[in-house]
């Protein structure tokens, strides 16, 4: 049987516009929009490194560019979590992770705690 190119699915590929997000931008503006709408606690430091704390004070995230520590784990992203009940957890996120997917991560924290 042969079937009609009409019945098959079009195909689509990607457009690289629409896909810029995928690459890091090394900012952090788009975590510290996130935090200052859900009301987190932001500190910078005269490095140019920023933490952050959620309001109930479980959750702290930092931004580390200028921190020689992180550096050399090859870190720029610590996310900190201290659950109600169970084990504290740290996420780390490279240079090249960019900053909205790490503003997704957080959010997505948010959302389920």
């Amino acid at each position: 049987m042969k079937a009609s190119s009409t019945l098959l699915p079009a195909v689509v590929g990607p457009v690289v516009e629409e896909q810029r997000w995928l690459s890091s931008d090394h900012c952090a503006g788009p975590v510290l929009d996130l935090f200052d709408a859900l009301g987190w606690t932001v500190v910078d430091t005269p490095e140019a490194n920023f933490h952050a704390t959620s309001p109930d004070g479980r959750a702290y995230v930092g931004w580390l560019p200028e921190d020689p520590a992180a550096w050399q784990r090859d870190i720029v992203w610590q996310v900190r979590v201290q659950p109600a009940e169970g084990d504290s957890w740290v996420q780390e996120f490279g240079i090249d992770t960019p900053a909205k997917a790490v503003a997704g991560f957080v959010a997505a924290l948010h959302a389920c705690c």
